[in-house]
Order: structure tokens, then sequence, then C-alpha cells
């Protein structure tokens, strides 16, 4: 994927190009410090994913909803110190796909990006835990420029599902799969945020609903 990282903040930009240039998805990054310089990238046409923080100097959400008119296979991700209902809303009625804090753990940013890449949302466990405190049901609110397809869930999560249904715990997840014990929790917020239920056992129906596991693994484990 072509990757764009949006701040005005240089120093905010070498360090996330240090981290994300090791991303094997990632094959070419440019940065830029200005809503005029998005503007220009957007007219260039092709998809890439853009890490940006509208809310930074010399950036606006406008400068959002102008790039995606110019060129709708733009995939967004805010990127911001900022958490507020409001500053959620305004971003994504304005097209914004997924949101993370700057104060993220680096693997849910690379995790992010790579998600967004493939076409799914995806929140880090700071800005899920607004979206709940506020109610709010982001694929209800009303997009200015685009209109997001169904929230799909993604390799890794439908992995950590399986592994959740069969009674793993996170500190088991993460060791299996190699990843931090905080990523595994937050790709745990995000599945249940996306299937909008509220503990494992809603995970667990989810799992067999769908296939992933066999009822029959349940029903032997009760005898």
């Amino acid at each position: 994927m072509r990757l764009l990282l949006a701040d005005s903040n240089q120093l905010i930009r070498v360090g996330l190009k240090s981290t994300l240039s090791g991303l094997a998805e990632v094959h070419s990054i440019v940065e830029i410090s200005n809503g005029k310089q998005l503007i220009d990238f957007a007219q260039q046409g092709g998809m890439a994913v853009v890490l940006i923080d509208y809310t930074a100097e010399g950036f606006d959400i406008n400068d959002v909803i102008a790039s995606l008119r110019l060129n709708p296979s733009l995939k967004f991700i805010g990127l911001t110190y900022l958490q507020s209902p409001q500053t959620l809303v305004d971003a994504l009625r304005g097209g914004v796909m997924s949101y993370i804090k700057k104060d993220c753990d680096l693997q849910e940013i690379s995790d992010a990006v790579i998600e967004t890449a493939k076409g799914n949302k995806f929140f880090c466990g700071k800005i899920l835990e607004t979206i709940s405190k506020a109610n709010l049901d982001v694929d209800d609110i009303d997009h200015g420029v685009l209109t997001c397809d169904p929230v799909l869930m993604s390799d890794r999560e439908n992995e950590i599902i399986v592994l959740i249904a069969e009674g793993y715990t996170n500190d088991q997840i993460a060791e299996m799969l190699f990843l931090s014990k905080h990523t595994v929790n937050t790709h745990r917020k995000n599945i249940l945020f996306k299937l909008g239920v509220k503990n494992t056992a809603g995970i667990v129906m989810y799992a067999v609903k769908t296939q992933l596991v066999s009822p029959n693994k349940f029903l032997f484990a009760a005898n």
C-alpha cells in the first residue's frame, strides 16, 4: 500500500515513518505538513491509506472531505490527541474510516494501518471507551462524503474469536499469536464493539453461529 503521513509536526511524522516503514504491506511512504498538500496528493489518484491529525495546525476536517471528493479510494485514519465524542462524530461524518490516539501502543497504530488498508474499520481501545461512554453507534452516523460498507471481521479478529471461543485467555492468545497482551486486548474490544455484545459469551455465540467453531465442541465438553 501507499501510506501518507499527514501531520504538521515533523517529529511525529519521523516517528511514524520509522515505525511503519518496517511493515511488509507498506511499499511507499509520503509525508505532508498541511491541507493544501493533502489536496494535491488526492488529485494524483490511486488508493492510499492516510494517517492524519486533522486537528493539527494547517489541517482541517474539511481537507478530508475535499480529498475524498477528489479521490474516494483514499482511506483515512484519524490520529489525534483529542477523543471527545464530538471530535469522533465530526471525523466519521467527514469520511474518516478508523480512529486511534497518538498515545496508543505502536502495535495498535500498525494494526490500524493494516486493517484499514483491507477495508476494515479499526478503533483503538481508548477510542472504543469514548464511543461506549457516549453511546455512539458509528454505523448509524451519517457520512457526508461516502457510505462505509458493513463492518467485517478481519482474518486476525476471526483467529482471535476462535481462540476466545476455545477458552484461551488474553495472555495465552498473545503468546500463541506472538502479539502483545495490549494488542490482543484491543482486538478483543474491537470484536465486542463490532458484534455489539458485552462479554465472552456473545463472542462464543457468534463463533458457533458463523461456524468458526463447532457447537459439538461445547456439547462434548459439557459431558
